[in-house]
């Protein structure tokens, strides 16, 4: 007959469960940070202003410099559906993004309000960039 326990199997047994225990600890994630800087990238042959792009869409470069945008945009108009209230928003700088917009019931927000970033990278990468209303549009200020 088979004798399982055994001061070795007694250790590996321990070792096991404080690996285990280890990689539970490391396993979960940092707390998010509120990061409220957006940067984007502008080409260095032209000076185009981009968001996540492989190569500039005015001179077709590849070289990027980094820069970090003021956070301030107008929604220009609607992206999907109204319960994840996504929208392009046209930045600042120059360059157009698909943002969330938090804080804010989606029947509230229509195009041309002014807005700024909450959040500018997603946790772990996924979601949108968040951002908030700062001026309602007006009825002169919609872009129909």
């Amino acid at each position: 007959m088979l004798r399982t326990e055994s001061r070795e199997h007694d250790k590996l047994k321990e070792d096991t469960e404080a690996d285990a225990q280890e990689m539970t600890a490391t396993a979960e994630p940092p707390p998010p940070t509120a990061d409220r800087h957006l940067f984007f990238q502008r080409c260095l042959w032209c000076g185009t202003p981009a968001y996540r792009r492989s190569f500039c869409r005015a001179c077709g470069a590849t070289t990027f410099e980094r820069e970090r945008s003021t956070g301030a945009g107008v929604l220009v108009r609607r992206s999907g559906q109204a319960p994840l209230n996504t929208w392009f928003v046209a930045m600042a700088e120059g360059f157009n993004l698909v943002c969330q917009v938090t804080g804010t019931e989606p029947v509230v927000v229509a195009v041309g309000a002014r807005v700024r970033v909450v959040r500018g990278a997603a946790p772990r990468g996924q979601g949108f960039p968040l951002v908030e209303l700062t001026h309602r549009a007006t009825s002169l200020e919609r872009w129909w």
